[in-house]
Parts: structure tokens; sequence; C-alpha cells
């Protein structure tokens, strides 16, 4: 299973101005946005009482430092244990079990689906499958990237917030390699260039999840076998709102030396976007060190 193409800008357009009017099934439609539709009949208000993880990792076979790979794992659920608010759990999904904190809200999926490729979609669709069985409360479903670190606020302010999802806007960015951040946030007339955390990293987007509606557990798994890109047009397809955060929740780390990212040869204009929106206000990197774990 490959990463589902996104559909082009212009047919987003007709299909979300077609929406509403209960029209959009005239147009040719992806599995997911049809999944989209499907949510928008069913949808109906409920209070979320947790927070759960679904995180793909790479397997061994597929890079070089098996270690170092365990090792973003680890500052990765650090992130999540050093939450203010405890009620979340992650599910980590790969071919191999890496060593994993002794906590009662993380799991282990084994994949051992044995296709040959890239797996992340795979394993993603894997958790969603897992979660159909596994989770009877209703809560936020967030697909987490093992690698990218999480503020220590997030789940609390999404779980007193109750929004009908939550989109990271602004984040940061960490060139591992030089040790410097930058700040991504929604491009303006002063900061052309300026990109949308969501629009670089795929840690960016937390949905409500119902499980007494498989529809919306549904669009969800139809909705992470795009690019990241497509999180906001489907989900306003279903008729969802995503709220931004009010805190800079994620922290996205590059050139650590086994990003997804460079293994698909896309990492070289990120680390230039680093360097060109590169923060040098002292009380910003402080507040850095303060919500996320050492890195």
């Amino acid at each position: 299973m490959a990463q589902m193409p996104a559909t082009p800008k212009l047919r987003r357009w007709l299909i979300s101005c077609l929406a509403p009017l209960g029209l959009a099934t005239l147009m040719p439609l992806a599995e997911s946005e049809k999944a989209a539709l499907a949510y928008r009949k069913s949808r109906s208000p409920v209070t979320a009482e947790q927070v759960t993880f679904l995180i793909p990792l790479v397997g061994a076979h597929h890079v070089d430092d098996w270690d170092a790979v365990c090792l973003r794992l680890q500052g990765t659920l650090d992130s999540l244990m050093g939450q203010t608010n405890p009620n979340w759990r992650a599910i980590i999904c790969c071919q191999d079990i890496p060593s994993l904190p002794v906590d009662p809200r993380i799991d282990f999926l084994k994949f051992d689906d044995p296709t040959p490729g890239n797996d992340k979609w795979r394993k993603l669709s894997a958790l969603y499958d897992w979660l159909k069985t596994s989770v009877d409360s209703p809560g936020y479903i967030m697909s987490f990237d093992a690698d990218d670190l999480l503020h220590d606020g997030a789940v609390a302010e999404m779980l007193d917030r109750q929004a009908d999802g939550y989109l990271v806007t602004t984040g940061f960015v960490m060139d591992h390699a030089l040790g410097e951040y930058a700040i991504a946030r929604p491009q303006n007339i002063i900061q052309l260039g300026q990109k949308a955390l969501w629009k670089l990293c795929g840690s960016c987007c937390a949905l409500r999840y119902d499980p007494k509606d498989p529809a919306s557990i549904d669009f969800m798994q139809e909705m992470t076998q795009h690019e990241h890109r497509m999180f906001p047009y489907l989900t306003r397809l279903s008729g969802a709102s995503l709220a931004s955060f009010r805190e800079t929740v994620v922290l996205y780390i590059l050139n650590h030396g086994e990003n997804f990212g460079a293994r698909r040869g896309r990492v070289g204009f990120k680390t230039r976007f680093v360097q060109r929106f590169k923060i040098r206000d002292a009380s910003l990197l402080d507040a850095i060190r303060n919500h996320f774990p050492k890195h």
C-alpha cells in the first residue's frame, strides 16, 4: 500500500462547494473523500476523555542505526510521559520491538506484513484497525511520528477545550545537526516563504473519535493514507472544524540521522527553512527547553 495521491486543488474546491448541497458525489471521489462525506452525515457531539497517539515506527531493516531510532522514539515517549494531563495512551507499530518505558499507557502492535517498500501507511492502517477493537471511550486520535516531540501542555489543552479537532499551525523546527531552531507559522506579508507546521510535519492533526460511530474511525484511517497537507481539506469535508493550538505544541526535528524524509530525499528545503527563519530570541529558546524533553 503506497501513500495515496493528493486531490488536485481545483477539484478540492469544487468538491468542498458541492458537499453542503449534497452534490459532491457527482464528482469523482477518492476513498478518503467518500469516508469524509459519510462521516459528515453521522457526526454527533461527544466529550473526549483521552488522547490516543498512533506511532508508526520504521523497521530495523530500513535503517542504518536502529539504536538511534530507538533513542528518538524514547524522546517522543518522554514528551508524552511529561504531559501535565495524564489521560493519554500511545501505540507503536513496528516489525521489531524497541525498548519501551514501563508505562501502562504505552502499547506495542506487532507488524508482520512482508510486502517490500515503504510501509508507513500500512502501519498507520494497521494502527487504526487495532483502534477499532481496543478503544471504547471517545477521545482524540493523533498520528504522531516517532521522532517528533510534544509540548507538555498539549493533552491538557485538547481535553480542556473539546474542539472538533486541532491543527498545529505554529510549531518549532530543529536542525539537529546544527543545534538550531526555527519557528514555522502561516505566511504573512512580512515573512514571505513561511509555512504553517502542518505543511512541513505529519504530527500535526488531532481529531475526535467516537467508538459508537464507525464512520469516524473509517474517515481518519482513510485520511492518514494521504500526505498531511490533505488533512485540513478532508476534515472540513467531513463537517468538522479544526482549532489552532494556543501553544506551540510540536517540535519537528530534522537531520538527526534517520529521518523518514531523508530516505525520500525531501529534507534539503527544510534545512534551508531553518536557516531562513532561525530563532534568535533567548527567551523563546528557553521556553523550548522548558516545555520539551531533552533532545
